[in-house]
């Protein structure tokens, strides 16, 4: 199969969020973006699809000796071969997608969230990592950016572990830190039977105000002369700020009410905010994530 048109299928066919940020981008961008989330998506599938490890290992395995193929432009399979050709157009790391592979060894070894500073490693490596990957093939100036890209991330993660809990207990994960489950009095059991009283409602919301926070500071980091080349950072934070409001307006009970948001909403919300960011960069209007 063509390796653009693989990755193209694999991206449109996974129905993320970010799709419909991609689809504003001039065509090597768009190109380059499709091959990294492919990558992505292929490393996720095995954390998330293989139950057994010594299924799983050697999977993740063969994807960072297909890694160091693909910079030596020597690849073997169609997401290698279009890494291949996002490195020769774009400054992509090969140490950070290395990066990805360690967040999706947490999954597999089953490392446990048992600190904040756990979750925060683990954020970075499945997230942060993805933000500065994904600003050198959009283009930056300022080092501030990469700040900028870091704390998205971060609220994008915290978004999706708010927005997935249920399905993510169901396949034996909790990246709520043990910790802060503890500090609630709420067991592993709870999150299992999807008892979404007072106290876990609270330990959700605390998680909120800090995806929140991620938010705004994200905001803050971005720096004018940068805000044009990164309006696609920018519209898949609008996306996912969606996911928000929805999951408050289910006080995070996603147990008995899952939070989706439809693809034409997830059209119409980029192309809105896609829209008041060309105007915006003229007339100097502040940022906004809700639309």
């Amino acid at each position: 199969m063509n390796p653009e048109k693989y990755c193209r299928d694999k991206t449109r066919g996974s129905g993320s969020s970010f799709f419909y940020a991609f689809l504003f981008l001039p065509e090597d961008q768009r190109r380059a973006m499709m091959a990294l989330y492919a990558f992505c998506r292929e490393v996720d599938d095995i954390a998330d699809e293989i139950k057994e490890q010594e299924v799983a290992l050697p999977k993740l395995a063969f994807w960072r000796e297909e890694l160091s193929r693909a910079f030596s432009d020597k690849p073997s399979h169609p997401v290698g071969k279009e890494l291949q050709w996002t490195k020769q157009h774009f400054a992509i790391d090969e140490e950070l997608l290395a990066e990805i592979l360690d967040g999706m060894l947490m999954d597999v070894n089953r490392k446990p969230i048992l600190k904040g500073s756990d979750l925060s490693l683990y954020i970075y490596r499945v997230a942060g990592v993805v933000g500065l990957l994904s600003i050198e093939i959009f283009g930056y100036n300022n080092r501030k950016s990469r700040d900028f890209a870091t704390s998205l991330g971060e609220a994008l993660q915290l978004t999706n572990i708010l927005r997935d809990v249920a399905e993510d207990v169901r396949i034996g994960r909790i990246y709520i830190p043990q910790e802060d489950r503890i500090r609630y009095r709420i067991s592993d059991q709870d999150f299992k039977d999807g008892e979404c009283n007072q106290a876990m409602q609270e330990l959700l919301q605390e998680y909120a105000d800090k995806a929140e926070a991620a938010y705004r500071q994200a905001l803050s980091y971005l720096p004018d002369e940068d805000r044009e080349s990164l309006r696609p950072s920018i519209v898949m934070g609008t996306i996912y700020y969606a996911y928000m409001k929805e999951l408050k307006d289910v006080n995070f009970d996603v147990w008995h009410k899952p939070v989706h948001i439809l693809p034409l909403r997830k059209m119409w919300i980029a192309w809105r905010s896609w829209r008041y960011e060309i105007k915006a960069c003229k007339k100097n209007l502040p940022l906004k994530l809700e639309f």
